[in-house]
């Protein structure tokens, strides 16, 4: 392939040193330099002749001089490009300095991720064809400007009907604000709520990402350890009565990260009471409502009617694919107020041009129809990831079956390490996520396997891979 750039070299027609010389030596010092590398092609002889301003014979007499001398390459009906294996450069002892060794990772031809969805499901066509529409409209223009920091007006309202419908809430535009994936509105949450010395507590095991953004502004975290039924409240009370200076806990009671438990009725109550009694915040990280299998999902926290402190994050990057990064954080409207002030210092605005695109696609109907889809193939697919279990774990793990996510938790009965297992995973080429990631202080004993975007058959190759190490 061609260099796309004009390629540089200076001639001194006056000087005694012949012209097919001094573009050899150029392009010698051009490799040594690393501007060229191996592999790279060079423009023909008829190209070069025309930069240089110089006759043809003398950029071939040139290039022959570096084919002799081993520095370049010639391939029929393709072109010259620079050698693979170079000559040897003397450099002198004094001169000469130590290549640093260059340690290679594994690369795993097989993940299990965290429950993460299948790209290869996500409607990229349909999403393609709403951009297309949108930069055919008359009115383009207008979505190539700057929009509001809180996203799309009609985006918005979108949302919001969804959350309302769907989820039980009961909130108004202003009271949301679209952010660049869940992470964003972690980082956004955090900062405007939290503050040096301020306490959080958060759940153990967890989601680091949101720790690593709690601490970022600078809070202490305080880990609550997580039950067959979500949280321990007790824990939560004795935190209260200890510390005055706590302003937010969170939590993922949905779907439980990375235990997949959902947080009892009863507990969601009493949590609720706590907060309107010590008033500290709930920041409620909903990043899998979706996936549900059972009759009906349980509806958040933020959705009842006495919860006074609540941010409620939420994304569709799970919905469409992880590299479309649309999340959402919603809040009373003076939250929000802050969340857009503080979002314009490190983000204008979101992607308008997607949020449309996606609008497109749920005003249409074809977000509510892939949804229905990928549900029916995702339960399908944990219903095989349990039959597995079964069939080759027996008798060495604990498992409850999910009624929804992406991904199983699974705690082996013996003293096992799952530090040292994962490890030895990785050396075959299998990756499972390091209990590591989910812990607060030392390592739980368990494993967060993401199913979704797996086949069946790397499934199976992957759970008996896990078996034999039990």
């Amino acid at each position: 392939m061609l260099r796309p750039w004009q390629f540089e070299i200076q001639l001194d027609k006056k000087s005694g040193k012949a012209l097919y010389l001094q573009i050899a030596d150029a392009i010698i010092n051009a490799v040594k330099s690393g501007k060229l590398i191996k592999g790279n092609a060079l423009p023909g002889s008829r190209q070069l002749a025309g930069l240089l301003h110089v006759n043809r014979n003398t950029v071939i007499e040139a290039l022959d001089v570096l084919i002799a001398e081993g520095w370049l390459i010639s391939i029929d009906r393709k072109g010259t490009f620079v050698a693979d294996i170079l000559p040897e450069i003397i450099k002198s002892k004094k001169n000469e300095e130590k290549t640093p060794e260059i340690t290679t990772e594994v690369k795993p031809y097989l993940v299990f991720d965290d429950g993460l969805p299948d790209s290869r499901l996500a409607p990229a066509n349909d999403l393609a064809r709403a951009y297309r529409e949108i930069f055919n409209r008359k009115s383009r223009w207008q979505i190539m400007g700057y929009s509001n920091e809180l996203g799309d007006i009609e985006f918005r309202k979108a949302i919001v009907q969804m959350l309302n419908f769907k989820r039980g809430m009961n909130i108004t535009p202003d009271q949301i604000c679209i952010t660049r994936g869940s992470q964003m509105a972690m980082y956004l949450a955090a900062h405007c709520l939290l503050s040096k010395e301020d306490y959080i507590m958060i759940e153990n095991p967890g989601y680091k990402p949101a720790w690593e953004a709690f601490e970022n502004a600078n809070a202490k975290l305080l880990p609550v350890s997580v039950h067959s039924d979500g949280l321990d409240i007790d824990q939560v009370e004795a935190y209260l009565k200890k510390y005055n200076t706590i302003k937010a806990i969170y939590v993922t009671p949905h779907h439980q990260f990375p235990t997949t438990v959902t947080l009892s009725l009863k507990k969601r109550l009493r949590l609720i009471e706590l907060s309107n009694q010590y008033n500290f915040t709930i920041i409620e990280d909903d990043y899998d409502n979706e996936f549900h299998f059972g009759q009906r999902p349980v509806l958040p926290i933020s959705s009842y009617g006495n919860t006074q402190n609540f941010i409620y994050i939420g994304t569709l990057s799970k919905i469409v694919a992880p590299a479309l990064r649309i999340g959402y954080l919603v809040s009373s409207a003076e939250n929000i107020l802050k969340v857009g002030n503080h979002r314009k210092i490190i983000d204008v605005q979101g992607d308008n041009i997607m949020e449309e695109a996606v609008l497109q696609l749920i005003n249409d109907g074809k977000i509510k129809r892939h949804l229905k889809k990928t549900s029916l193939i995702y339960k399908a697919k944990r219903d095989y990831f349990e039959n597995l279990c079964n069939l080759h774990l027996k008798d060495k793990v604990t498992f409850s079956k999910p009624e929804g996510g992406l991904a199983f938790w699974i705690v082996p009965n013996s003293d096992a390490d799952p530090i040292a297992i994962s490890e030895k995973l990785l050396s075959k080429g299998i990756k499972i996520m390091s209990p590591e990631r989910f812990s607060f202080g030392s390592p739980v004993c368990g494993f967060r396997l993401g199913y979704a975007s797996l086949t069946e058959q790397q499934m199976e190759e992957g759970i008996v891979a896990l078996s034999k190490l039990l």
